[in-house]
């Protein structure tokens, strides 16, 4: 089993990041392959709003994101983890998504690409973020375009992974609960997946 962290924040080490690292050793603790990405090390380019992939349903953009693109498709488990900046997603982990379009296209124009119900199942998508404020409402604003991607690649959204209150706490290491509940929710998500497979091979 491959399971896959994104991580989108622009600082190294951050407390997203240490969630999400959090969260990919749970999962290898039950037994999955994992790999995290740090979108801030590659080179890639923003969407340029072309429409191309809307009649060749591929990218023109040729990059650090194309085989990263194959990489996740190729994941069962994926895990995006961004910082909320502004009330919403990194620039970083925006840029990537937008590039995702091509999967949009696919989907719901060239009708080219479609994922059953089973597939979707197989496949699950977590969001991994923090927060400084302690408002109930801060994520809310990153959960749209969380559940846009996940849609488009395939992926059930199946869980947020969320701490905020990050300016009391100061930092992700001071939160008394939120590292290995992380880490739970890792050895969870990889045991859930295993029950559904042995299932499936059984009937």
């Amino acid at each position: 089993m491959n399971v896959l962290g994104i991580s989108g924040s622009p600082r190294k080490g951050g407390n997203t990041e240490t969630l999400l690292d959090a969260f990919l050793a749970g999962a290898e603790e039950a037994g999955a392959e994992k790999r995290k990405v740090i979108l801030r090390d590659l080179e890639f380019t923003s969407c340029k709003g072309c429409n191309a992939c809307h009649k060749t349903g591929e990218c023109v953009l040729k990059d650090d994101l194309t085989p990263l693109f194959d990489e996740i498709i190729a994941a069962d488990i994926l895990a995006l983890a961004s910082p909320i900046y502004s009330m919403g997603i990194t620039a970083e982990l925006k840029a990537f998504i937008d590039r995702g379009q091509v999967y949009w296209a696919r989907k719901f124009i060239l009708k080219n690409l479609y994922f059953d119900y089973q597939h979707i199942q197989r496949h699950k998508g977590f969001f991994i973020s923090t927060a400084g404020q302690n408002w109930d409402h801060v994520f809310d604003g990153a959960y749209p375009v969380i559940t846009a991607f996940f849609n488009d690649i395939g992926f059930e959204y199946t869980d947020n992974i969320i701490a905020n209150n990050m300016d009391e706490y100061k930092g992700i290491k001071g939160h008394p609960t939120a590292l290995e509940e992380a880490k739970r929710r890792g050895r969870k998500a990889v045991g859930e997946l295993q029950s559904i497979g042995a299932k499936t091979e059984g009937e």
